[in-house]
């Protein structure tokens, strides 16, 4: 009998420290896929650093350099950098005491 609730006991905390936090990571990378617009800035799991053109079914369109434009698959977007389309950018404010 003690047998059997070392295994329950073994199983529920592989249950907590494996299985659950990869669920969670998995619904995390869907919802950032599902949340992609054009003109958000996003980095690839490769390292590359763009903003997205257009958006098709299973890739994006990301514009890497002024008029070099590569196809990228949705799942490896790894993070989006901004929120907001890149010109729509308020301009900073300067500070008082600082220089120009």
């Amino acid at each position: 009998m003690g047998g059997y609730i070392f295994i329950i006991v073994i199983l529920i905390l592989m249950w907590f420290l494996l299985i659950r936090p990869q669920r969670r990571r998995q619904q995390d990378s869907q919802r950032l896929i599902a949340s992609l617009s054009v003109g958000q800035e996003i980095v690839t799991a490769g390292g590359l650093y763009g903003t997205i053109t257009a958006l098709e079914e299973d890739e994006a369109r990301v514009e890497i350099a002024d008029g070099i434009e590569v196809r990228v698959a949705k799942r490896a977007i790894a993070g989006v950098l901004s929120e907001d389309d890149p010109d729509e950018l308020p301009e900073p404010e300067e500070t008082p005491g600082t220089l120009p």
